[in-house]
């Protein structure tokens, strides 16, 4: 048989890539060096009509196939990657959910502007906890009348926050895994919907990623996509499908990478002669082609499966998971061939280079997609109810590790400070003495530190005398430093700045981003105030106040005292505080058929069940473990037997 594309193929591939090389290639280099979306870019590839290349025109689409949208992202990955991953995105992760599970009204009204590139679309799935595992998700609806109350916070989120309408996932019914999960349709500007600011990346840098963070949005009923607890399987399938949008971003940036050292090995002469003349050369040249076509026809192969509706889990797994290796592979020889000259800023070669790694991380890292060939191939290992050690598997912790965890609640801002402040006295804390403000983070016992929340300039004086009232130094989030400039840059606190491993931090207006949680993960106490009840920082503090800072801070001051600090003693540690563990209260109930106990402390991982969930509040299609009796014919027995 001989495979090759179609001479509607050709042609559209012919048109994106000219397109490509006037319109995108010119200012590359530009989107890079200045993280920047390409709006009016994104804005002609909708006027071209390949925002929906392979929905149909009833939907706004082209009416074209799956090659066509893979060749689409390929082609605009050849010059820029990060342009081709907004189309990916876009397509394969904000559209598909609509198109596939949508009800009439839903498409009509999201996925014909997203098709037809009037609105942008996004996939709002990954969480601090919730990465490659999905049901790790700790995103919260809870139905309301006719609205989903919406809390939570999603990472890594491609698009945003240009994007117009994301799919987002959340738990709509707690404690029984992924058959707990829903899927939502979420319009940008509904109130309490907000972003961090991009993140500054190795890469794609012209594609804009942030954090969603959702303070009790109201999502309408109607905006329920599927039915609830169809979530996890909503998301698996359309990751499927992005895999091959990843696939074919990859392709295309080694392809760019592949033609570039082409030319190069041709013109560079050494010793006499075109380096390409090299057999060193030359059959690096050669092995790159060999590995294009045949990421090409894997690529190709899954988007054809996927068009005429066949099974392709598999085949968009390995398309993923070879092109985005031998991209790696074929980057880094096109650099090589380039020498030192590739390693300079403003070389195709050298953006491709940075461009390609991310290939091989997101849409499911490539050690998960051999996790998903591996199964189908050879079957799925059991599930155990118990850890090698025997110990049942528990929930994730927070970043911070083990926290208190404890929400002051109080009707005045006043009560809440006061019960603060009587609450770290009574863990040691002594508010009379102080250090310097300006005392490196690594050394200072105690951290106020403040977010984007601070709000402006204005607000830093009444953070830094609330510093002194605590006897600490000064600090911020990375935004703040970086972005803001209110603070100087050593002071900025995260993975990847300083590292606070003092008594105190107290955290002002700070969301909770995972890079920021790393770094303050060894704090003795964590304090966090915020007006965002759904901030991440409150699963990973000690304790916890929703409220205005500008009416909290001059409280605490006042609190801590405005007086003059003696010097602290030199840092002694003080024993971190955990929380209270409660007596066990549950009926125990014994399965008819074979004798199991129920246990709430285990949960059922097999079934997906989690710890803590009691027997009452178990799904009713939910059977036994052990030989499948369902719940109606478990027994509560009145006089349990003592337990080992």
């Amino acid at each position: 048989m001989l495979y090759q594309t179609t001479k509607d193929h050709e042609s559209l591939r012919q048109a994106i890539r000219e397109f490509a090389e006037n319109e995108i290639k010119p200012i590359a280099f530009a989107l890079d060096q200045n993280n920047e979306f390409p709006d009016e870019i994104v804005k002609k590839i909708g006027e071209n009509n390949w925002m929906g290349l392979p929905y149909s025109k009833k939907d706004g689409g082209a009416g074209l196939d799956v090659i066509s949208y893979a060749i689409a992202v390929e082609e605009l990955s050849r010059v820029d990657g990060g342009v081709g991953v907004i189309l990916s995105a876009h397509t394969s992760l904000g559209a598909y959910p609509v198109e596939a599970y949508g009800t009439k009204e839903q498409k009509e009204k999201y996925l014909v502007p997203m098709a037809k590139g009037e609105k942008i679309g996004a996939f709002g799935l990954t969480e601090t906890e919730a990465g490659s595992d999905a049901s790790g998700t700790q995103t919260t609806a809870i139905l309301e009348g006719d609205h989903y109350i919406l809390n939570g916070s999603k990472i890594f989120i491609t698009n945003a926050p240009k994007a117009d309408i994301y799919i987002v996932f959340a738990v709509t019914t707690p404690d029984i895994g992924t058959h707990g999960i829903s899927a939502f349709i979420v319009e940008k500007g509904w109130e309490g919907f907000t972003f961090s600011d991009p993140y500054d990346k190795l890469g794609i840098r012209s594609s804009t990623t942030a954090e969603l963070h959702f303070n009790n949005v109201k999502v309408p009923k109607e905006n329920l996509l599927g039915q609830e607890g169809q979530g996890f399987r909503i998301a698996m399938q359309t990751l499927d499908g992005g895999r091959i949008g990843i696939a074919a971003q990859a392709l295309g940036i080694a392809q760019g990478a592949y033609e570039a050292a082409l030319k190069y090995a041709r013109e560079r002469i050494q010793f006499g002669r075109p380096i390409a003349q090299q057999q060193s050369i030359a059959f690096k040249i050669s092995d790159m082609a060999t590995q294009l076509r045949a990421a090409r026809f894997l690529v190709y192969s899954a988007a054809e499966m996927k068009h005429n509706e066949l099974r392709y889990s598999v085949e968009a797994a390995m398309a993923k998971q070879y092109a985005s290796d031998v991209c790696m592979k074929i980057v880094d020889d096109a650099l090589q061939i380039h020498g030192g000259s590739g390693y300079m800023k403003g070389m195709d070669v050298e953006r491709f280079y940075r461009d390609a790694k991310i290939t091989t991380i997101y849409e499911g890292t490539n050690e998960i997609q051999r996790l998903v060939i591996s199964a189908n191939l050879i079957g799925r290992m059991p599930k155990s109810k118990k850890s090698a050690g025997g110990v049942a598997a528990k929930k994730a912790e927070p970043i911070t590790g083990v926290r208190k965890r404890e929400m002051i609640q109080t009707d005045t801002a006043q009560e809440a400070v006061d019960i603060l402040v009587e609450n770290l006295k009574k863990d040691g804390f002594d508010f009379t003495v102080g250090i310097d403000l300006n005392t490196p983070i690594v050394d200072s016992d105690r951290v106020v530190s403040v977010g984007k929340g601070i709000g402006s300039e204005d607000n830093m004086e009444l953070a830094k005398q609330l510093a002194h009232a605590a006897g600490a130094s000064i600090g911020a989030s990375r935004p703040v430093a970086e972005s803001m400039y209110l603070l100087p840059l050593e002071r900025y606190i995260g993975m990847s700045g300083q590292k606070f491993k003092g008594n105190l931090y107290i955290a002002l207006g700070i969301s909770g981003a995972v890079q920021h949680l790393k770094g303050i993960k060894d704090a003795g106490t964590i304090v966090a105030i915020n007006n965002n009840p759904g901030s991440a920082i409150f699963k990973n503090c000690d304790y916890g106040i929703v409220g205005d800072l500008n009416e909290i801070m001059p409280l605490l001051i006042e609190a801590f005292g405005t007086e003059e600090k003696k010097p602290a003693p030199p840092m002694k540690r003080i024993r971190k505080a955990k929380p209270r563990k409660l007596a066990p209260a549950y009926g125990v109930y014994v399965c008819t058929g074979c004798g199991y106990e129920y246990d709430p402390e285990l949960g059922d991982p097999e079934g997906e069940i989690d710890p803590g969930l009691t027997f009452e509040n178990l799904p009713d299609n939910w059977e036994c473990p052990e030989c499948q009796t369902v719940k109606a014919d478990f027994i509560e027995e009145k006089y349990p037997a003592d337990r080992q």
